[in-house]
Protein backbone atom coordinates (compact mmCIF):
# COMPACT_ATOMS: atom_id res chain seq x y z
CA UNK A 1 0.00 0.00 0.00
CA UNK A 2 1.24 3.64 -1.27
CA UNK A 3 0.53 7.27 0.11
CA UNK A 4 -0.50 10.13 -2.20
CA UNK A 5 1.42 12.77 -2.27
CA UNK A 6 -1.06 14.74 0.36
CA UNK A 7 -0.39 11.56 2.99
CA UNK A 8 3.64 11.76 2.07
CA UNK A 9 3.36 15.64 3.58
CA UNK A 10 1.47 14.76 6.74
CA UNK A 11 3.35 12.06 7.20
CA UNK A 12 6.46 13.65 6.80
CA UNK A 13 5.07 15.97 9.74
CA UNK A 14 4.08 13.14 11.74
CA UNK A 15 7.94 11.15 11.38
CA UNK A 16 9.77 14.57 11.99
CA UNK A 17 7.20 15.06 15.39
CA UNK A 18 7.12 11.65 16.52
CA UNK A 19 3.74 11.96 17.62
CA UNK A 20 1.01 14.71 16.92
CA UNK A 21 -1.96 16.33 17.93
CA UNK A 22 -4.22 18.01 15.17
CA UNK A 23 -2.94 21.29 16.31
CA UNK A 24 1.05 20.29 16.81
CA UNK A 25 0.57 18.63 12.73
CA UNK A 26 -1.46 21.87 11.64
CA UNK A 27 1.26 23.97 13.01
CA UNK A 28 4.10 21.83 11.34
CA UNK A 29 2.44 23.19 7.84
CA UNK A 30 4.05 26.37 6.01
CA UNK A 31 1.47 28.83 5.21
CA UNK A 32 -1.31 28.57 3.45
CA UNK A 33 -1.71 26.13 5.90
CA UNK A 34 -4.20 23.37 4.43
CA UNK A 35 -7.77 23.03 6.12
CA UNK A 36 -8.30 20.73 9.79
CA UNK A 37 -11.48 18.78 7.75
CA UNK A 38 -8.56 17.96 4.69
CA UNK A 39 -6.09 17.30 7.44
CA UNK A 40 -8.72 15.35 9.32
CA UNK A 41 -9.68 13.12 6.43
CA UNK A 42 -6.05 12.86 5.32
CA UNK A 43 -4.81 11.33 8.62
CA UNK A 44 -8.43 8.93 8.85
CA UNK A 45 -7.10 7.52 5.35
CA UNK A 46 -3.62 6.56 6.55
CA UNK A 47 -5.35 4.68 9.44
CA UNK A 48 -7.43 2.92 7.38
CA UNK A 49 -3.99 2.17 5.49
CA UNK A 50 -2.15 1.50 8.60
CA UNK A 51 0.52 3.78 8.50
CA UNK A 52 -1.01 6.08 11.29
CA UNK A 53 -2.63 5.59 14.96
CA UNK A 54 -3.94 7.32 17.71
CA UNK A 55 -4.56 7.21 20.88
CA UNK A 56 -7.44 9.31 22.45
CA UNK A 57 -7.41 11.88 25.37
CA UNK A 58 -10.58 12.98 26.22
CA UNK A 59 -12.30 14.00 22.28
CA UNK A 60 -8.26 14.34 21.08
CA UNK A 61 -6.33 12.43 18.96
CA UNK A 62 -2.59 11.78 19.18
CA UNK A 63 -1.72 10.37 16.05
CA UNK A 64 1.58 8.69 15.96
CA UNK A 65 3.09 6.72 12.81
CA UNK A 66 3.02 3.07 12.64
CA UNK A 67 5.78 2.86 9.54
CA UNK A 68 9.18 4.17 10.20
CA UNK A 69 10.46 6.59 7.29
CA UNK A 70 13.41 4.05 6.38
CA UNK A 71 10.94 1.48 5.81
CA UNK A 72 8.86 3.09 3.46
CA UNK A 73 11.30 4.88 1.57
CA UNK A 74 13.06 1.63 0.81
CA UNK A 75 9.81 0.08 0.14
CA UNK A 76 9.48 3.17 -2.65
CA UNK A 77 13.33 3.02 -3.58
CA UNK A 78 13.03 -0.70 -4.43
CA UNK A 79 9.59 -0.65 -5.79
CA UNK A 80 10.86 2.02 -7.95
CA UNK A 81 14.09 0.08 -8.87
CA UNK A 82 11.64 -3.34 -9.95
CA UNK A 83 9.37 -1.06 -11.76
CA UNK A 84 11.37 1.48 -13.45
CA UNK A 85 14.62 -0.47 -13.68
CA UNK A 86 13.81 -4.03 -14.43
CA UNK A 87 15.10 -4.89 -11.37
CA UNK A 88 18.10 -4.13 -11.83
CA UNK A 89 20.11 -1.91 -8.93
CA UNK A 90 23.09 -1.42 -11.50
CA UNK A 91 20.84 0.66 -13.64
CA UNK A 92 19.04 2.22 -11.01
CA UNK A 93 22.62 3.47 -10.06
CA UNK A 94 23.78 4.19 -13.11
CA UNK A 95 20.89 6.70 -13.75
CA UNK A 96 20.74 7.79 -10.39
CA UNK A 97 24.56 9.18 -10.87
CA UNK A 98 24.33 10.20 -14.54
CA UNK A 99 20.92 12.14 -14.13
CA UNK A 100 20.96 13.79 -10.81
CA UNK A 101 24.04 16.63 -11.67
CA UNK A 102 26.02 14.98 -8.88
CA UNK A 103 29.40 16.77 -8.02
CA UNK A 104 32.62 15.17 -8.01
CA UNK A 105 32.44 15.40 -4.12
CA UNK A 106 29.34 14.03 -3.67
CA UNK A 107 30.43 10.75 -6.30
CA UNK A 108 33.29 10.15 -4.02
CA UNK A 109 30.75 9.79 -0.67
CA UNK A 110 28.64 7.81 -2.33
CA UNK A 111 31.49 5.29 -3.85
CA UNK A 112 32.82 5.57 0.02
CA UNK A 113 29.28 4.54 1.06
CA UNK A 114 29.56 1.71 -1.48
CA UNK A 115 32.44 0.69 -0.39
CA UNK A 116 32.04 0.45 3.32
CA UNK A 117 28.59 -1.39 2.42
CA UNK A 118 30.73 -4.23 0.49
CA UNK A 119 33.12 -4.36 3.13
CA UNK A 120 30.13 -5.29 5.89
CA UNK A 121 28.75 -7.70 3.33
CA UNK A 122 32.23 -9.68 2.74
Amino acid sequence: MQLSKTEEQVMQHLWKLEKAFMKDLLDAFPEPKPATTTVATLLKRMTDKGFVNYKLYGKSREYYPLVKKTDYFSKHVNGLIKNFFNDSASQFASFFTSETNLSTVELEELKKIVDQQIKKLK
